[in-house]
């Protein structure tokens, strides 16, 4: 996994994104058991307690969860992870809209610039 962090916001919050993106893609499958803090921290290149931190907050969101001696866990739970995923989606899609929007495009302007990059997409 690509560990590619910025001073733009914390790094905890950083790892927990980047953490819930693998979930969400697959990159972590369901009920597969996680690297330890340590491993995860030195992967990251970042301090096991900042790794520990985002952890924690992943265990609070329900995506990982603990099981006592034998480590962290990804969740099972697939109805959370596709709420989650639709979440994260209409996240970006805001964000995209915003962006058109910044430019000078209106919604249709938007609407039909989409709809022929998918016809160009698939011929």
């Amino acid at each position: 996994m690509a560990w590619i962090l910025d001073d733009t916001r914390p790094i905890y919050l950083q790892i927990e994104d980047l953490i819930k993106t693998n979930i969400i893609a697959g990159v972590y499958q369901p009920g597969q058991k996680l690297p330890s803090v340590r491993d995860l921290a030195a992967e990251a290149s970042v301090n096991p307690n900042t790794m520990q931190k985002a952890l924690t907050e992943l265990e609070r969101s329900g995506l990982v969860y603990t099981q006592r001696t034998s480590g962290r866990f990804i969740t099972e739970d697939i109805s959370k992870m596709t709420e989650l995923k639709e979440q994260l989606a209409r996240e970006q899609i805001q964000l995209f809209l915003k962006n058109m929007e910044q430019l000078g495009l209106s919604r249709d302007d938007i609407r039909r610039l989409l709809e022929k990059e998918w016809r160009e997409e698939e011929s």
